[in-house]
């Protein structure tokens, strides 16, 4: 049995787009489903719009998202040599050819073409032309002849059956006049040399198919089998762009998306299975094939992003959320973020967590564990401490201090006590204790959030509001 090689080949031009992470997921998942290898190709030969900072965003994102790969990654720019030898074996061969065109002849023959009502397509001018009728030290580029009679058919994973005419199909250059390989030579070149079994990809590649495959069987070697995706689009059917919001892995991370929920999301965008819908790494790859994969065009439903990234947050380890929070909680000011800091958010955390969908948020809601007095207090904590109120913070201080076992139960069993000897009901003592110790009226658990802060935090904070 061959040995299921897939790969996620980007080009380090921008961002790690939602799209081409959804394709390096697929690749991944379907490797690992079959027990085979995945591997990792950058496609870097424009230089002029290559960047290193673009190639540590590919591979930041993908260490991101749990997606390795099992050789060393392979740049595409280091194997201009062999794309070269391969272009000059066609040449030798007869099966491509040298063509002088200059650019002034290649603009008519687009403008003649389009004023006949044909596609702007070259014409053939030297692919049957005597070598010696070529123009003495003049530049030239390598073309590959095209079949001009029959169909080239693709039996694609996910669209079926694909036909094209080969009479649509022109002579395409493999080798530029400057000697640089053109994307659609090398990626045969590379596919083949890496042995790659599957071809995943988004179904913007599927016209590039056609032409590919002329290198493939020109070359004799075997086509791999080819799986396009349908892209994704903006809830609105439009094509993904900025103002339907985050699009690259980076601006999600940043949102404060778990790499769990976005991949889990992103798995579900486009592939199903029966109404499995939080879905573990083992699971979706017990699961994964390209028979789930759909036709049709998926559409970025952010709400459900936000759902699902809610649910991985409740499940999500406690001790590495609290360092998620106080890394995002570094630069904020006013907020320490010391070990006394860390102790308080990973006490409070499980109530904490249930109450946020992002990092953002959570993060957000656990600042005033690391803040000092005096506090500041936003509007409806301020509307809360009222004289009444402050009154009874005064007793319950008093209350409180005499707890000598600071835990939860106690805390509770002190305020209830409390509340039923003053005549208030639990909650005209819990809400106005939330305020003075947090800032907001909103907090997790009023015992939970004041074992948290610990006994003299908690008396220090409601002292600040009395004196205040």
């Amino acid at each position: 049995m061959t040995t299921i090689r897939t790969r996620f080949a980007p080009s380090p031009t921008g961002l790690l787009h939602i799209g081409n992470a959804r394709a390096a997921l697929f690749n991944f998942l379907f490797a690992r489903h079959h027990g085979g290898e995945f591997l990792l190709r950058i496609e870097d030969t424009d230089r002029e719009r290559s960047t290193q900072q673009a190639v540590d965003v590919i591979f930041d994102g993908l260490a991101w998202m749990g997606i390795t790969a099992d050789e060393e990654p392979v740049f595409q720019s280091t194997r201009q040599p062999r794309h070269t030898e391969v272009a000059l074996e066609l040449l030798a061969k007869g099966l491509a050819y040298k063509c002088y065109c200059t650019p002034e002849e290649l603009k008519q023959m687009r403008e003649d073409a389009m004023a006949n009502g044909k596609p702007p397509r070259y014409n053939g001018m030297w692919r049957d032309r005597d070598p010696s009728e070529a123009p003495a030290g003049a530049p030239y580029a390598v073309r590959i002849k095209a079949p001009r009679e029959g169909e080239t058919v693709i039996n694609d994973l996910v669209q079926g059956e694909v036909r094209v005419a080969n009479a649509e199909m022109d002579d395409m250059i493999i080798l530029r006049s400057d000697g640089t390989p053109t994307y659609q030579h090398a990626v045969v070149v590379d596919d083949h040399d890496m042995a790659i079994t599957h071809v995943i990809r988004g179904d913007d590649h599927l016209t590039n198919t056609f032409r590919q495959a002329m290198i493939y069987r020109a070359m004799g070697w075997d086509l791999p089998h080819f799986a396009h995706l349908p892209l994704i689009h903006g809830p609105d059917g439009a094509k993904l762009s900025k103002r339907h919001g985050a699009q690259s892995v980076v601006e999600f991370r940043d949102e404060g998306y778990l790499p769990e929920a976005l991949c889990n999301y992103l798995l579900r965008l486009g592939w199903g299975h029966g109404d499995a819908e939080i879905l573990s790494r083992d699971e979706q790859i017990k699961l994964f094939d390209l028979d789930g994969v759909g036709r049709s065009p998926s559409r970025m439903d952010y709400a459900k992003l936000l759902h699902i990234n809610a649910v991985w947050l409740r499940q999500g380890d406690d001790d590495r959320l609290t360092n998620d929070v106080l890394d995002r909680l570094k630069n904020v000011e006013g907020v320490s973020t010391d070990d006394t800091t860390r102790a308080r958010v990973l006490a409070l955390m499980p109530g904490l967590k249930e109450r946020a969908r992002t990092l953002v948020e959570l993060a957000e809601s656990a600042a005033f564990l690391g803040r000092h007095v005096p506090l500041t207090f936003n509007a409806k904590a301020e509307k809360l401490l009222t004289p009444e109120a402050r009154a009874i913070l005064d007793g319950l201080a008093r209350e409180l201090a005499a707890v000598s076992d600071f835990t939860p139960e106690e805390i509770d069993a002190a305020l209830r006590r409390f509340a039923e000897r003053e005549g208030h009901k639990l909650g005209q003592v819990a809400q106005p204790l939330r305020a003075a110790v947090t800032g907001s009226n909103t907090s997790p658990g009023i015992d939970a959030t004041l074992f948290a802060l610990g006994k003299d935090e908690t008396l220090a904070r409601i002292g600040a509001v009395l004196n205040g």
